[in-house]
């Protein structure tokens, strides 16, 4: 019976009439490319419009940012400027497969170690 009134609680409804239940997800790219010049602005375009657009064609905000980490291999702190990108979708069977297929083609492309990223359930309306 606990376990219901939990479950209840996390899906109370959205505090205005329009919104509906939806998942954000922040991601956090760094653009410092080991051995290499940082990703230029015109590389994020392409990234952006060739495999951010198709996975989110109904929209998501970019933002700048300063990032900080700390590399697991050298245990040093590292600051690099970073592109955050914010969407905010329904929840589908497919939204974790987009959201993968972003983080693994910036992976790849960039040769990055990693892409941060946060979820979690909101309401929204647009």
């Amino acid at each position: 019976m606990i376990l219901g009134v939990l479950l209840a609680a996390s899906v109370a409804a959205c505090p205005l009439p329009s919104e509906q239940k939806m998942i954000e997800a922040e991601l956090f790219f760094g653009r410092d490319i080991a051995d290499s010049a940082p990703v230029s602005d015109a590389q994020w375009s392409d990234f952006v419009s060739s495999v951010v657009a198709r996975n989110f064609p109904d929209g998501f905000t970019v933002s700048d940012g300063d990032g900080e980490w700390r590399d697991p291999k050298s245990l040093k702190v590292v600051h690099e400027p970073s592109k955050i990108l914010l969407v905010a979708a329904k929840p589908s069977p497919a939204l974790k497969e987009k959201l993968q297929a972003v983080i693994d083609a910036y992976k790849t492309r960039f040769r990055q170690q990693s892409v941060g990223v946060i979820t979690r359930e909101v309401c929204g309306a647009f």
